[in-house]
């Protein structure tokens, strides 16, 4: 592929692709965030417990985190072009899968649902490192996850209304999946070709071995738990039961509760574009995401242990996902401290690390939530016990990363 670059080390082509690559990764987050807003047509559906629907949510996240792995290795052994199509297609299948309203078929959707969107996120980061100079990786990073978050917003504050009023839930799926489809072809169209020697040419069963230079940095095991503990608080907290906890909690109705809990995602937008742009400005990544810990957990402590009138409706939800914007900085790290030929690698193993958590975490939530409430209603004391969870969540990820190197451009000069 002849490489198309525009001043200052940009490569349009790149970036165009990346820019089709982002309405997958909005795609994904939409219709990951989407069961949250529609809990007990799902449940009546399928005849499920709180622990039941809360694992047919949460078993996204097992095929995601494990084909995250095939994902970074599937980039760096055959490029972008054939790698995230693939992924987009079985991400198509899996929505259409979850909207026919048969049980094994919805849980086998779910878990294809997982595999097609592991390549969204790594896709688009393998694509904006290619497309974009070093100097603006953490900015491109951080505008990706924006778009992403900006789909977990619109999965719960758009489709809330739209399933209660316009189609039916299980339309919902089946057209969304529709959609999907024409996105893979539209990617696979504009998707550059690379030439051999921008990705690895290993037999097939050697795909994997960029791993062992990731995996061996002890460095990448703490990029990957502290952004998974940072997530936890919004891909648990906020995307399964942020509408629960407000709506049976709080006592607000449903469709408010759909409004204040898409103000995290929504946050997401202003914090992950926001503190990447500042962390490449001062050339530092340690500062800004210690700063956007603080922020979450002085929010997390106020949702938890103060009166829900003591701030204005939509402030904190909003405050916590800018704070929560901090999680991507390591999947700035986890790159600058790995060699570049394994940078699909590098964003894989950290997804893989991040997902599992969360894999683990939801239907561990679930059952939490189920023991403190014996059997009963999930009141607002039951909300709040479990909500330590994430309090903890977060203290922890500033215990990781007190032991993460620094890794900004500031650092890196300082030391030559």
């Amino acid at each position: 592929m002849k490489r198309l670059s525009v001043g200052g080390g940009f490569r349009a082509a790149f970036v165009v692709a990346w820019a089709f690559c982002l309405v997958f990764y909005f795609t994904q987050y939409a219709v990951r965030s989407a069961p949250s807003v529609m809990l007990p047509e799902l449940r009546t559906a399928y005849g499920l417990t709180t622990v039941g629907l809360s694992s047919l949510i949460g078993i996204y996240y097992y095929t995601y985190s494990t084909f995250a792995i095939v994902a970074g290795a599937s980039l760096d052994r055959w490029g972008a072009k054939y790698a995230i199509p693939t992924g987009v297609f079985f991400l198509a299948i899996g929505i259409v899968m979850f909207g026919l309203g048969i049980s094994w078929v919805a849980t086998l959707g779910r878990l294809l649902q997982g595999a097609g969107a592991a390549f969204a996120f790594v896709g688009a980061v393998y694509l904006a490192t290619h497309g974009f100079p070093a100097r603006y990786l953490a900015t491109a990073i951080g505008f990706t996850q924006m778009i992403g978050m900006l789909g977990g917003s619109a999965g719960q504050f758009a489709v809330g209304p739209i399933v209660h009023g316009v189609v039916s839930w299980q339309q919902f799926w089946i057209y969304s999946g529709i959609f999907t489809f024409v996105v893979a072809i539209a990617i696979f169209a504009v998707t550059p070709k690379q030439d051999i020697e921008e990705h690895t040419n290993t037999p097939v069963w050697q795909m994997f071995e960029p791993y062992k230079t990731v995996l061996t940095n002890p460095q990448s095991y703490l990029c990957g738990i502290c952004a998974g503990l940072l997530f936890l608080p919004t891909t648990v907290g906020g995307m399964i039961w942020g509408v629960s906890f407000l709506h049976q909690g709080w006592d607000i109705s449903t469709s408010q509760a759909v409004t204040r809990a898409s103000m995290v995602p929504l946050g997401w937008v202003i914090g992950c574009p926001l503190l990447g742009y500042i962390s490449d400005h001062i050339g530092r990544r340690k500062p800004v995401l210690f700063g956007g810990m603080v922020l979450m957990l002085l929010c997390t402590l106020a949702l938890i242990y103060l009166h829900p009138n003591t701030f204005p409706p939509y402030v904190l939800g909003l405050l916590l996902g800018i704070g929560s914007g901090a999680a991507m900085i390591p999947y700035s790290m986890i790159k600058e401290i790995n060699p570049d030929r394994v940078k699909g690698s590098a964003t894989g193993a950290i997804n893989f690390i991040v997902f599992v958590m969360s894999a683990f975490a939801a239907p561990f939530f679930g059952m939490l939530l189920q023991k403190l409430a014996g059997g009963g209603a999930l009141t607002l004391r039951v909300f709040d016990k479990g909500g330590t969870v994430f309090i903890a969540a977060i203290v922890l990820a500033a215990i990781v990363a007190l032991f993460l190197k620094e890794t900004g451009s500031a650092a890196n000069n300082a030391a030559h």
